[in-house]
């Protein structure tokens, strides 16, 4: 009877106060610390170096001297430094215009159910385990017009000089870039699609819409955060394009496909002026955050679930 009596009469739990600061709860912000350490001395440190170059003279040999805006000015003011940046527009507006729908379109097939498409996305996701270079001497020895795919196959319209041609090269960079990167974006496709609740389907089923109005008016809608991301990836990693397009084409024929981390790369091991490299590098930094900054404001990027946005 005791023991009731002093449950009953026991003290209420003490609230906390309502200007006392709660206790933090989650992981702590110093876990964050050696990634930051990481990020820091990979990144921000040789970016740093990067940009202190630029203001230098230096042949990759010698001791660098000071150039001032010597390097900004000589980059800003060649041709081949606007060509460079041309053809990497081209590339990058191409790319998109190619990987999107493909990517878009194997992705929403790969999300559905069914041992085909289990088969087809283990063969699509296969380029993904490729190396840039190893994909560039495959295409390379395939488009050659004596010993490619022309002496295989006895097609007149497939023994044309592909990469020594000025005015196909560029389109071939973009095929084969295309191909080597549809998987990994039709990836990211492919899992946004199966986020999206089931329920909306079947209410539009209910309705009578078919697959193509499901497709504009549900899975378009619910997909477009992934689509920002895919586009971002896309459009940033544009200006990378270097391993392939050097081991491709080496920037030929002449400098059709001399894009501008390629050139950065000649002028700075082949013609030893580090100072006019590092000024593109600098350049292609700057480039990508604007990139990045700008799709993220144009879109009005927030945070929030696809359904939310819907």
């Amino acid at each position: 009877m005791s023991t009731v009596l002093e449950k009953r009469h026991r003290a209420p739990a003490r609230t906390p106060a309502p200007g006392r600061a709660r206790r933090r709860t989650g992981p702590s912000p110093l876990m964050a610390v050696p990634a930051l350490a990481f990020f820091a001395v990979f990144a921000v440190v040789p970016l740093g170096g990067v940009a202190v170059l630029s203001f230098m003279a230096w042949d990759g040999i010698g001791d660098p001297s000071w150039a001032g805006l010597a390097n900004w000015a000589a980059a800003l003011t060649d041709p081949a430094t606007y060509h460079a940046i041309w053809l990497s527009v081209q590339v990058m507006v191409l790319s998109w215009l190619v990987q999107t729908p493909i990517s878009l379109l194997l992705g929403v097939l790969i999300a559905g159910r069914g041992r085909f498409r289990a088969v087809l996305g283990v063969l699509y996701f296969l380029p993904m385990l490729l190396s840039a270079a190893a994909i560039a001497i495959a295409f390379k020895a395939l488009l050659d017009p004596n010993f490619g795919m022309s002496r295989a196959f006895g097609l007149d319209v497939l023994s044309q000089d592909w990469l020594g041609d000025p005015t196909l090269a560029l389109y071939v960079v973009v095929f084969v870039i295309a191909w080597q990167f549809v998987p990994f974006h039709t990836l990211l496709y492919q899992g946004g699609v199966r986020q999206i609740p089931a329920s909306l389907y079947e209410a539009a089923q209910l309705d009578g819409a078919g697959r193509v109005r499901q497709f504009f008016h549900i899975t378009l809608p619910q997909l477009r955060y992934t689509i920002i991301t895919s586009s971002t990836l896309m459009t940033v990693g544009s200006l990378t394009y270097f391993d392939l397009v050097f081991v491709l084409t080496g920037g030929g024929p002449g400098d059709a496909t001399r894009l501008l981390p390629l050139d950065m790369y000649l002028s700075g091991f082949s013609g030893n002026d580090m100072g006019r490299a590092s000024t593109l590098a600098v350049l292609l930094v700057v480039a990508g955050l604007a990139l990045s900054l700008g799709l993220s404001k144009l879109s009005s990027f927030r945070r929030g679930s696809q359904l939310e946005g819907a």
